[in-house]
């Protein structure tokens, strides 16, 4: 969730992308102001990736640095511990192709406060979770409590020789780009931001390297106004995180579009106690963007030097075919185990809300096999 320091798709993203992020029942409180303003430019603007960078992880008031996000939104792991149960299959599909080796490494990239680890490891079976060694890469400072055979760290762990998983659950979302739109002229130009209250203003034209990125992933008509968030950040971040395992599985879980159905006015948008928000980058909310997937999966594969498959599948697919079903019991059941009809209804409406075509299920999840061990995903 938080940051750190050409593929084949069995199942294509549903282009619009998942809705909000939700909110526990809990959070429903007035807004909280940050606890310091962060610092703005010279003359009080800057382009949005500094801007989010500070309020996001600014030491000490950074939104992500300060709050609980749990107390903000409710992800697939909130929402149901079936979703650390199909993880945890996972985990243990990669076990298997690489032949149980004596340490099972399992990385959490922006583990929030740690609960998906928590749970897979509890999923496990005693043989297996003895030989995983877990991971937790997060920037807030560890949680009280956490389980202790869990490394914390704000940076990926060093290897060589780290075989398993790496899993990456709206990670990428939260790492900081900048934003171009289309002036009066036709030109893209960088956008700029005032910290305080979320003005924007254009300021001067691309780098030449942001320019390469937009013609290649993201072309804008000389349509004024049309904008993008430009990923390459994000694509540096994921080819950085695929080389920390010699092999295994990388997958990322993110809001996400292709170049076939890029939102034409972009995605930049503020959450505040799990309802969105305007993004004004004080500190006080997350300020998130939906990731250009397919540009981070082009990059992993040549961060990895080939071009082993990658795939951008839907959450839905991807949970279907890792057990998690949301089809209902059998009436039948209700007359001989009432008990068992409840328990396992409950468990159908968990499943049905992770893998709901118009909410969680439409989440993608792009899958980077890592040294040569095949996908489960096909």
């Amino acid at each position: 969730m938080n940051d750190v320091s050409p593929p084949g798709p069995p199942d294509q993203p549903a282009p619009a992308g998942p809705p909000e992020r939700h909110s526990p029942d809990a959070a429903q409180d007035a807004p909280r102001a940050p606890a310091a303003q962060p610092a703005p430019g010279a003359d009080g603007w800057t382009p949005w990736r500094t801007a989010a960078e500070r309020a996001l992880y600014g030491q000490q008031h950074g939104f992500f640095v300060r709050e609980d996000p749990g107390a903000h939104f409710r992800t697939s792991v909130h929402a149901s511990p079936l979703f650390a149960g199909a993880v945890a299959r996972l985990l243990r599909s990669v076990d298997s192709a690489l032949g149980r080796p004596p340490e099972l490494t399992m990385i959490d990239v922006g583990a929030g406060r740690g609960e998906l680890l928590t749970e897979v490891l509890a999923a496990l079976p005693a043989e297996a979770a003895a030989r995983v060694r877990p991971y937790a890469v997060e920037r807030a400072p560890r949680p009280a409590g956490l389980d202790g055979r869990i490394a914390w760290s704000s940076e990926l762990p060093a290897g060589p020789g780290l075989v398993g998983l790496l899993f990456a659950n709206e990670w990428l979302d939260n790492v900081p780009v900048d934003v171009a739109e289309v002036d009066l002229d036709g030109e893209p130009r960088t956008v700029l931001v005032r910290a305080a209250d979320g003005a924007e203003r254009l300021g001067g034209p691309l780098t030449p390297a942001d320019a390469d990125w937009l013609a290649r992933w993201w072309p804008l008509p000389p349509e004024p106004g049309l904008r993008a968030e430009l990923g390459a950040p994000r694509d540096e971040a994921w080819a950085t995180a695929v080389r920390t395992l010699d092999r295994g599985l990388a997958v990322a879980v993110d809001y996400a579009h292709t170049r076939e159905d890029r939102p034409p006015f972009g995605s930049l948008t503020g959450y505040l106690d799990g309802r969105e928000a305007h993004p004004v980058p004080d500190g006080s909310r997350d300020i998130t963007a939906h990731v250009a997937l397919d540009a981070c999966a082009r990059a992993g594969a040549d961060a990895l030097g080939h071009a082993q498959a990658a795939a951008l599948l839907t959450q839905r697919a991807a949970l279907h075919t890792l057990g998690v079903d949301g089809s209902r019991p059998p009436l039948t059941l209700a007359s001989s185990d009432p008990a068992g009809y409840v328990r396992r209804l409950s468990t159908a409406g968990e499943a049905a809300e992770l893998t709901d075509r118009a909410g969680l299920g439409s989440f993608s999840w792009l899958v980077q096999p890592l040294g040569g061990v095949p996908s489960p995903f096909g």
